[in-house]
């Protein structure tokens, strides 16, 4: 039996098989965000044959303080819904299912792009893009919080299948999680609850505006790899409060350490920190990082690694990478 062929039933996002793709920035939204047909194209060539039973469309911005580049998607306005809603039923009608990552930049943004100064929890020098942002009121936290809710509801709007809060690879939601860039005294800071408040906030109000039955995903950057960061201690006991607030997935990957895990060049990168957090969790956990053979794929589950799998640059630059696998494998 392989275990990459296997079906997701028991989740409230039902999936065919195991093979996830995941969120993959391509700078190619048009220039206000909008979606453009070298998107169109773009997920439509990726989902062809519905091979890859998820889709993770990659990170949009929520509002313009929090934009991470330019042509960067997103979903930020009303007016974007139509243009998403072309996305989904071009995956949907390719046989894969669709959920869209939402996201703020904070301090790993760029006055160049965004037009405002950078914002994070604390005056502290974001260490992947060396950026020393303003520290973020507690007015404008609230204002965050209603726009991740409004973001999540216009996916839904647009025809997805789940919704996934970014809270990764050292952007806002990952500078709150982290001590490294967290040294707030209010309860948005302090010990890892005190950490990871705005995002327990964030899933209440995303899960309030989008009804019990529609899929949230949370991914998270479960460990920096750095002296006085997050680690996996700190994830476990977030990943669980996580589940309790009404997470249905959780997609694991790094913190300030961006995509990959130092120190090693074994397929799964994450796999140490998804097998911990699986031990405390009953939810489906994804694992994504340096994964480019089936067979990888095939043992990361056999031995109880993760619960799917996510291939990213291999699918991104063989779109065939998923036909060939499943085909392998049958």
């Amino acid at each position: 039996m392989s275990y990459l062929l296997s079906p997701l039933d028991k989740c409230k996002l039902t999936l065919k098989n195991r093979l996830v793709m995941p969120p993959m920035a391509t700078s190619k939204a048009e220039e206000d965000g909008n979606i453009s047909n070298e998107i169109l194209n773009y997920y439509d060539e990726k989902s062809q044959g519905g091979y890859i039973s998820l889709i993770i469309i990659e990170h949009s911005f929520i509002g313009e303080q929090g934009k991470a580049s330019e042509r960067q998607l997103s979903v930020a306005e009303d007016s974007v819904v139509e243009g998403l809603k072309k996305l989904s039923d071009i995956i949907h009608k390719n046989g894969s299912k669709a959920v869209m990552q939402i996201n703020h930049a904070g301090s790993a943004a760029s006055k160049n792009v965004t037009g405002y100064d950078p914002i994070g929890p604390s005056i502290i020098c974001n260490p992947r893009k060396g950026v020393i942002p303003r520290e973020v009121t507690k007015d404008e936290i609230k204002s965050i919080i209603k726009n991740f809710k409004d973001a999540a509801l216009r996916v839904k709007k647009a025809g997805f299948d789940g919704v996934e809060i970014h809270s990764a690879h050292g952007y806002l939601l990952n500078q709150f999680f982290s001590p490294l860039t967290n040294k707030r005294t209010d309860e948005y800071g302090g010990d890892i609850l005190g950490r990871i408040k705005i995002h327990l906030e964030i899933i209440k109000a995303v899960r309030d505006a989008v009804g019990d039955d529609f899929p949230i995903l949370l991914r998270l950057g479960a460990c920096d790899y750095m002296d006085g960061g997050t680690t996996i201690e700190d994830s476990k006991i977030a990943s669980l409060e996580f589940e309790k607030s009404g997470v249905d997935i959780l997609d694991i990957s790094g913190g300030f350490c961006g995509y990959s895990a130092p120190d090693t060049l074994e397929q799964g990168y994450f796999s140490s920190l998804t097998e911990a957090i699986k031990e405390v969790v009953s939810v489906p956990v994804i694992l994504t990082g340096g994964i480019t053979e089936v067979n990888a794929a095939e043992n990361l589950l056999a031995t109880g690694k993760a619960d799917l799998v996510g291939v990213g640059r291999a699918v991104y630059k063989d779109s065939s990478w998923a036909e060939k696998a499943i085909k392998n494998l049958k």
